[in-house]
This record gives C-alpha cells, structure tokens and sequence, in this order.
C-alpha cells in the first residue's frame, strides 16, 4: 500500500477469489476457456475465409464479430491467468491503460458489428430483392471497416481522460482486469468528469446501437410472421434467433456495467457481469452462430472429410 503523498505507478488486481485453494483449478479452468475461445472463433474465421460458398454479407459479418471476440477475450484472458500465478498479481499504469484501451476497442467494435448483421437480415428478409445492391460484399467490408475504425477510436477519449488523474490512496484494484470504473475509485483527482464521459458515451453508443438492432429485428419479424411457407419461416427464424441471444446477453451485461453502475449488489456480482461479457460471451458466441447454422455445419463437414 502506498502512502498519500505517494504517487501509485502500479496497481494489485485482485483477481476474482481470495482464496488460495481455488486458484490453480480457476487457472485450468479459465486456460481451457481461453484456448476454446481462441480456435472456436478463429477457426470460424478459418473456416468462412475457405468456403466460397460462405463468401456472403452475412458470414463475412460473422468473421467480423469472431475476429472482435478473440480480441475482447486476449486483451483480458492471459493477463488473468498471468495474475493467478503471479502472487505479487501487479500491473503497471501503462499496462492498466493498454489492456483497457484494446479491450473497450473491441467491445465498442462489436456493438456497431452487431448492429450492421441487424441491417443485414432486415436487407435481406424485409427487401430481398434490393439484397445484392443494399448490401454487397464490397459494401460489408466498409462497413466492418467503419465499425473497427470507431472502436479504435472510442476508447481513446477515455484512455486522454484518464492520465489527468493521479492515484495515491491505494494501490488495489478489487478486479480481474483493469476496468475503468473500479479505477476511479482509488483516484486522488476527482473522477467525475471521467465517470460522466464514461457515462454519457456508454449510453449513446449501447442505446443507439441496441435500439437500432431492436427496431431492425421487429421489422424481421413481422416479415418473418407474413412468409407462407413454414419452411422458409422456420429458417429465418432460426438464424435471427442466434442473433438475438447474442444481442441479449450482450447488451444486457453491457448495460449493468456501465449505464446502471452499481446495480450490482456487491464487488462479486460487478464482477460476475464482467466475466460474463469478457470471458463467457466471446466463448459461446462462434457455437451460437454455427451449431443451428445448416451452411457452417455443412462447410465444416466439408472439411473434416478433406
């Protein structure tokens, strides 16, 4: 612990458990997750870059979102493993801004992401004739490009921001990962500009973005309840579902964090919601999307018999 006239250069995360006992099954368990992780979404990636027949809007926007999820879950994962090993679990101020800089740039690149496969299935169900037009591939990889582009951008407001503020009342992080808010707790400098921005911004993006998606999927389904053929009904049905689980859990995690701070009832439970969009979100997501998915499956079987 430092003193109050010492300024803090490096901070203690706590991790998710004081007890010593659970930390090398959490360590298994979470590298397990991690590596899961890792070949679930690129292999995704893999697996759309190969297949010609998955050379459309929707798929590359899926390679989009995976590429997004193995980078939430690299700026996080290993640091945290490295922590449960690590009995001193420091981190420097500069490695504190890096990992959450990489990890808000790609929580902020997913929401536009998911936003534009909301635009995609409402192009292609509600206006199925414009399809080719309104979204080609040439106009998807914009879009991707745009969505990457702002989440390299967003987090760097708050990243300024904070190297206005000093630390010197404590050094401890009750965190995994090097969350912003937990860090305006132990600031010297008063947080509150920092916490307003952090606000202000979290809510314009999450509510426009999640808002944009609603609209767009209520349009979907009202296409969806007017198709005459239950076979046609059924399939697209089944492909917004998988978005709309993801958009759910997403958003829902999202919006506990960072638009209703404190809506946790205790520490364990804010972190609980982090580990739910950092870790668990971007493990389950390539198996949401590819396990009802008859093209993926299909391309997957393609190359298991190669």
């Amino acid at each position: 612990m430092e003193t109050n006239k010492t300024l803090v250069t490096e901070f203690v995360l706590t991790g998710l458990t004081d007890h010593p006992e659970l930390q090398v099954p959490l360590f298994l368990v979470f590298l397990v997750i991690y590596v899961v992780t890792i070949l679930g979404n690129l292999g995704l990636i893999a697996l759309i870059w190969k297949d010609s027949h998955l050379h459309t809007p929707m798929y590359l926007l899926l390679g989009g979102l995976a590429f997004a999820d193995a980078c939430t879950s690299s700026s996080v994962t290993p640091r945290m493993l490295v922590n449960i090993l690590d009995k001193s679990q420091m981190i420097s101020l500069s490695e504190c801004v890096a990992q959450y800089y990489f990890f808000g740039s790609s929580a902020t690149t997913q929401c536009f992401l998911l936003v534009m496969m909301a635009y995609d299935r409402y192009v292609a169900i509600c206006n199925s004739l414009l399809y080719p037009v309104m979204m080609s591939n040439r106009l998807c990889t914009w879009l991707i490009s745009i969505s990457y582009v702002i989440g390299f951008l967003h987090p760097i407001i708050h990243v300024g921001l904070l190297f206005r503020l000093t630390f010197c009342r404590s050094n401890i992080i009750h965190h995994f990962y090097c969350e912003i808010l937990p860090l305006y707790t132990i600031s010297c400098t008063d947080p509150s500009i920092n916490a307003l921005v952090v606000f202000v911004f979290s809510a314009f993006i999450q509510a426009f973005t999640f808002m944009t998606i609603i609209v767009s999927y209520t349009r979907v389904l009202f296409a969806i309840l007017k198709k005459k053929s239950e076979k046609g009904r059924g399939k697209t049905f089944s492909t917004c579902s998988a978005h709309l689980l993801s958009v759910s859990l997403f958003y829902g995690t999202l919006f506990l964090m960072y638009v209703f701070p404190g809506s946790g009832s205790d520490k364990y439970q804010e972190k609980m919601y982090s580990l739910f969009y950092t870790i668990i979100i971007p493990l389950l997501n390539p198996f949401i999307y590819s396990l009802r998915n008859k093209e993926v499956l299909a391309a997957l079987r393609k190359v298991i018999k190669k």
